[in-house]
């Protein structure tokens, strides 16, 4: 039912992301240009004065967009460029609107008011908010330290852009110049290190704050002439190629020197950030990160994997589930299904923490088996990480949820074999492996063989896998980390070769459209002949429980 290419184009794809893993393991692959910051960078060199090629080569990204840039890129591009004659058509209220419902909607109010900072930040001289300042919508209750710094420099900001700067406390304002004694970019964020700037503008004493801080920003300036949303991402890129590596059976060589790079990294609390910059750790890297080295080799990084799971511990909400940063902020599913599934590598041990964590996937989940928007723009990331927390033969409750998903997945699927992002989309090789990954899970595997068909159309010649922007941050913001791609798809046909296999050896094995192999790991393929067990034989405890995401 597969093609006969199927082999072949999954060992060309392994050896590309192998290739990619350098002589240290780390995996590098540079966060594109994007729109937002580069606006913000443009106007933060004229209100500084400072006149030079950078200037020129940032105006020049942003002027050439593509045709089918996102219209929230052409707005801000439009209004950094002070084109006044092209705003018109952009029906500003609504294109917010629309552009907000793609963020969890406990972050409306804060995107919002960034949106409306930045716009005015971009606009002419002097230009003034479309509302009035109101101090209460700058709240830094329970916020992790990124939005910390990022809502009081909008403060600042909009309390300077509205005339009410004697709202704005001294502290406040030591704190934004606090991050700009980083040697580079606080925190790898240039989005909040830009904004930081752009509310110390104009204040006494801070010049030489100003210029060093935009030649920070510029020593990321990319060769079309943008700058990044982040410095790197080279954390989360090792993390998603060593779980994409591990399940299409690379050599054990080649993960290890990933797994060597990943312990070494290990924050002081346990946790891993996004990248070397960030001091923050984060749920998503460190569960991926717990279940890469486990499945790599659980002897060599035991004493890591054991102080990573006791820093997600402080993560899990009364509710059962995990946020993204910090205990106390909203649960979210696919963290919970992301620290469910890294949990589980000593499950034993983690029984009731499991237990409520799968019980919150199950409530959060919607009628229509999606889940709330995370940190991708397509809804089947979400679906798949919380369909292989999830045990199909557990609780009915747990069963409905895993049907739910399943059928959202199965009716998304397009006439060409792939998904979209959202309904109605174009098909795309990112979402198509989330779907795909997902699919593995039932006994019918035609859906999935179509959609194989779409991804390897997908696959260039050198092994590498097209796709469209998919990780978004800070939420409902668009960014491009190209390798991402490769990734995930390379995961998603891991999987697929480790379900066929079973099968084969399996003919006994559970029928029906919902059917789903035990699954002890969000992301990680099952091996043959054992639910708990990898190829080449090397075991891991299957989960314990009820078996049941930013």
């Amino acid at each position: 039912m597969f093609v006969p290419e199927l082999p072949v184009a999954t060992a060309r794809l392994r050896r590309r992301v192998a290739d990619s893993v350098q002589p240290d393991g780390a995996v590098r692959s540079p966060c594109r240009s994007r729109v937002l910051e580069s606006a913000l960078l443009l106007r933060l060199l004229e209100r500084t004065g400072i006149e030079s090629d950078h200037h020129r080569r940032v105006a020049r990204f942003l002027a050439d967009l593509p045709d089918d840039a996102e219209p929230l890129d052409r707005l801000l591009a439009t209004i950094a460029l002070r084109h006044p004659d092209d705003l018109a058509e952009h029906g500003t209220d609504a294109l917010l609107d629309r552009f907000l419902q793609r963020a969890p909607a406990f972050l409306n109010a804060r995107k919002r008011v960034l949106l409306e900072t930045v716009l005015a930040l971009l606009g002419p001289p002097r230009s003034a908010l479309r509302r009035a300042f109101d101090p209460s919508a700058f709240d830094t209750g329970n916020l992790h330290p990124w939005a910390h710094v990022q809502t009081i420099a909008l403060k600042v900001a909009s309390a300077d852009l509205t005339g009410h700067a004697d709202e704005v406390a001294e502290s406040e304002v030591r704190l934004l110049v606090d991050t700009q004694q980083a040697s580079g970019v606080w925190e790898g964020n240039l989005l909040v290190h830009l904004l930081v700037l752009h509310a110390l503008v104009g204040r006494p004493h801070l010049d030489g704050v100003l210029v060093n801080g935009v030649a920070k920003a510029l020593v990321h300036q990319r060769a079309d002439g943008g700058v990044p949303f982040v410095t790197d991402t080279d954390t989360w890129c090792a993390v998603t190629a060593g779980v994409a590596l591990d399940a299409s059976g690379a050599p054990m060589e080649v993960r290890r020197r990933i797994g060597d790079h990943l312990a070494a990294r290990q924050r002081v609390d346990g946790g891993w950030s996004y990248t070397d910059a960030a001091a923050l750790a984060d749920v998503d890297d460190t569960s991926v990160a717990i279940e890469f080295l486990h499945a790599t080799d659980p002897l060599r990084y035991r004493r890591t994997i054991d102080r990573g799971l006791r820093a997600l511990w402080s993560y899990q909400g009364p509710d059962g589930g995990f946020p993204t940063y910090i205990a106390g902020a909203p649960s979210e599913a696919c963290m919970t299904a992301a620290a469910v599934n890294a949990l589980s590598v000593r499950a034993p041990r983690h029984v009731q923490r499991i237990t409520a964590a799968r019980r919150f996937l199950a409530f959060a989940q919607h009628a229509d088996g999606t889940f709330d928007p995370d940190w991708s723009r397509s809804r089947y990331h979400a679906i798949f990480r919380a369909l292989l927390a999830t045990d199909a033969c557990g609780p009915d409750a747990y069963r409905a949820t895993v049907k739910r998903a399943l059928t959202a997945v199965r009716e998304g699927q397009n006439r060409d074999g792939g998904w979209g992002q959202q309904p109605g989309d174009p098909s795309d090789a990112i979402s198509t492996a989330y779907a795909l990954i997902a699919l593995c899970r039932q006994a019918d595997a035609r859906p999935a063989a179509r959609g194989v068909e779409y991804l390897l159309s997908a696959q260039r010649a050198d092994g590498g896998i097209d796709s469209v922007p998919d990780m978004l941050g800070t939420r409902p913001f668009l960014y491009v980390i190209p390798s991402l791609a490769d990734h995930f798809t390379l995961l998603a046909l891991g999987h697929l070769g480790s379900r066929l296999a079973a099968r084969t050896r399996r003919p006994s094995a559970p029928r029906g459209p919902d059917a789903q192999s035990a699954y002890p790991s969000a992301l990680r393929a099952p091996a043959p002949g054992s639910a708990g067990s990898r190829g080449g034989g090397r075991n891991t405890p299957t989960q314990t429980g009820e078996r049941s995401p930013a």
